[in-house]
């Protein structure tokens, strides 16, 4: 299923803008867009929400016929016991995660104990908890991780954009995940030249015009025979005022949608 994130609203929900969308906001203009799902990801306000308030976005994606999907930052029992809950009351059954926080930097050996420890309750709960692949783990270290846990809740959520910065090929990291695979993050990517020549950007790109090589991706992985799920996010950099901006998040959104919809 096509979902969107909350990364394909990053500069609507941003004090960047006059009025930020709120996450009931984001809701309704993902299902005006004929969108049925949609992942609340690194989204700061879910986690000092109220328990009233989140009964009501909970209730308020019930009603518009989305379906959620949380993800958080870091692997500590506690933040995954929270989260779990968190997904109880969104009825999800998918939390994206990654091995470091902002506060944890856990090695190989502390991150297996502790999704040792998380996994049972996700098990039990019949919920999946997915790992990204990112810049700050190799990506042969975390399919070891979910190889040798060997969890049928625990997989790996994809995003070849993320292992570019260290010196990993995208068409790599989408080969060796594959069979681990339980989510994946929709997002093009391309180097462009800094002014003068003295260097490279790395950055979003609108779909299908980066370096992302996404029919090997469905080819490789084959989410949609396999019931995983493809979010949509944005690596947008400021486009110099908000209306602009906002323009074009919207703009990369809509074409992401119709570049999913067109591939089989």
């Amino acid at each position: 299923m096509i979902g969107l994130g909350t990364y394909a609203f990053f500069w609507q929900h941003s004090d960047q803008v006059p009025e930020p969308l709120s996450l009931v906001d984001a809701l309704e203009a993902t299902r005006a867009l004929g969108i049925e799902l949609f992942q609340i990801c690194d989204y700061a306000p879910l986690e000092s929400m109220s328990d009233a308030e989140l009964t009501d976005a909970a209730a308020a994606a019930r009603d518009l016929g989305i379906a959620i999907e949380l993800g958080t930052k870091g692997i500590e029992p506690d933040r995954l016991a929270r989260f779990l809950g968190l997904a109880g009351v969104f009825d999800a059954r998918l939390v994206r995660s990654m091995l470091y926080s902002p506060d944890t930097r856990p090695t190989i050996a502390q991150a297996e104990e502790w999704l040792r420890t998380a996994l049972p309750a996700y098990e039990a709960a019949g919920v999946d908890l997915a790992l990204e692949t990112y810049e700050q783990l190799a990506t042969a270290d975390l399919v070891g991780l979910v190889e040798r846990i060997d969890s049928p809740r625990l997989g790996i959520c994809l995003d070849p954009a993320n292992v570019v910065a260290r010196l990993e090929l995208p068409r790599d990291c989408v080969e060796a995940t594959a069979p681990h695979v339980k989510n994946v993050h929709v997002k093009d990517f391309a180097f462009a030249r800094q002014a003068g020549w003295v260097g490279f950007t790395y950055g979003g790109a609108p779909m299908g015009e980066g370096l992302h090589d996404y029919p090997h991706l469905l080819e490789t992985v084959r989410p949609r025979e396999r019931g995983v799920n493809e979010i949509v996010e944005h690596w947008l950099s400021w486009q110099g005022d908000a209306e602009t901006t906002v323009r074009t998040e919207r703009e990369w959104t809509r074409r992401t949608i119709e570049y999913l919809r067109s591939t089989t």
